[in-house]
């Protein structure tokens, strides 16, 4: 899979955009809906998942009603920030199931994390046993998110 910019026509777009609404679509329908017979619209689409456009299809979960509903944004500052500890933390927090984003930020501060758990106890716990032990870390500062404004995946935006 390459990281090469791919040209959609405006098929290519109306399976996307129909997927982002429906990922669960019988390739009928989504024909149908895109203005295509079945075996084009069933070729695109194996085209954009081969390409990597479409990474996969899974179920989207409320957070709320799985009880996770404490949100902080982390600022990670790193004692270290040669390549082998950038490449030592970012293995570190992609194995870690509460970290739902972690972005590497131009700052005066490394690393910009997003961390969902159920409480304010339990994200204390989780910063003193999780995220203060991942490699390299320096410092943190926590953010406590009062209410999601706007949340969306890309394929709200399609």
């Amino acid at each position: 899979m390459s990281n090469e910019l791919f040209n959609l026509d405006r098929f290519d777009s109306a399976i996307l955009s129909v997927l982002a609404e429906d990922g669960r679509i019988s390739i009928t329908d989504l024909a149908r809906r895109i203005g295509l017979s079945k075996s084009p619209t069933q070729a695109r689409l194996r085209r954009l998942e081969e390409s990597g456009v479409i990474l996969g299809y899974r179920a989207l979960l409320d957070p709320i009603r799985l009880g996770l509903d404490h949100v902080a944004f982390v600022e990670v500052r790193l004692n270290d920030t040669r390549e082998a500890a950038l490449r030592a933390f970012n293995l570190a927090v992609a194995k870690v199931p509460e970290i739902e984003q972690a972005h590497m930020i131009a700052s005066h501060f490394d690393y910009l994390i997003k961390v969902r758990t159920r409480n304010m106890s339990e994200y204390r716990r989780f910063l003193g046993e999780v995220i203060s032990t991942l490699p390299h870390v320096a410092s943190t500062s926590t953010y406590v998110a009062m209410e999601a404004v706007k949340e969306t995946m890309l394929a709200d935006t399609a």
